[in-house]
């Protein structure tokens, strides 16, 4: 972790303020960098999936992190443990941005943004009450962690379209699903390094790469090479788990000129 960013029980953001919670979702928590509230659109599919959204509105100078923001930082997380009758909580990402501010490479978001959340109901047709323990980390030169419990009741003002809006808009803000023509292709790489070779359309100068660790597996900024019209990301791994996990592999984005998609790559 880089000097400049400052962790500690006593730099916990705390709640400055409590606006009432608007119809279907919860009430804004106040930080010194900005604000958090949960979002949704109030009443749940057939199959008890509802939709919803984490946003985050920060004050101007203040960045907040993408699912894996590096070697420092804070990435958004969402525990729906104590809830009732909610048995899960999947989080989306819109594409981030790579920052250098002279300490170091960080992925993340220097404006506001809502991540998607697909809440699953256990029982549909039942009570169903979303109480979130959050935490992310909004920072300027020193970095809050922000940790609170946002409560929201789903069923009260399931038809309100201003909420419904605003999920709305964090699902449209999502990257595409990647293609053979915009997204990536594995290359055999070694113990120590992931490598792709990114196709994107539009200008190959503006193409990004973005993997996120999970189950053990760390990775560092990636580094980019072009060969004969070829982009190929070259991703030192800084740790991997001994025996190789099994299941999908590992969430990635890739941005260009013309927009981002995401996808999901093999365990290395």
């Amino acid at each position: 972790m880089q000097a400049h960013f400052l962790f500690s029980l006593g730099t916990v953001a705390t709640l400055l303020s409590s606006l009432p919670a608007a119809a279907s979702s919860s009430a804004w928590f106040q930080s010194e960098g900005g604000k958090v509230r949960l979002v949704t659109t109030g009443a749940p599919d057939e199959a008890g999936r509802l939709q919803g959204a984490l946003e985050i509105v920060l004050k101007p100078g203040w960045k907040t992190y993408w699912r894996d923001p590096g070697d420092s930082g804070v990435p958004p997380q969402l525990d729906v443990g104590a809830s009732t009758n909610i048995a899960g909580a999947e989080m989306a990402f819109p594409a981030p941005q790579r920052h250098d501010d002279g300490y170091g490479q960080w992925s993340g978001y220097d404006r506001s943004v809502a991540f998607p959340v697909v809440f699953t109901v256990a029982k549909p047709g039942k009570t169903a009450t979303i109480d979130a323990d959050v935490s992310l980390g909004m920072c300027e030169t020193i970095c809050i962690p922000v940790q609170t419990q946002l409560t929201v009741d789903p069923a009260d003002g399931a038809d309100d379209a201003a909420d419904a809006e605003a999920v709305k808009a964090a699902l449209a803000a999502l990257p595409a699903k990647a293609t053979a023509d915009f997204g990536i292709t594995a290359l055999p790489g070694d113990h120590e390094t992931l490598e792709v070779e990114a196709h994107v359309p539009g200008d190959p100068a503006a193409a990004d790469f973005f993997v996120a660790g999970a189950n053990d597996y760390m990775f560092a900024a990636p580094r980019r090479s072009d060969d004969n019209g070829k982009v190929v990301f070259s991703v030192p791994i800084l740790d991997r788990p001994t025996t190789t996990p099994t299941g999908a592999g590992l969430h990635y984005t890739l941005t260009g000129s013309t927009g981002a998609v995401a996808g999901v790559l093999p365990y290395p």
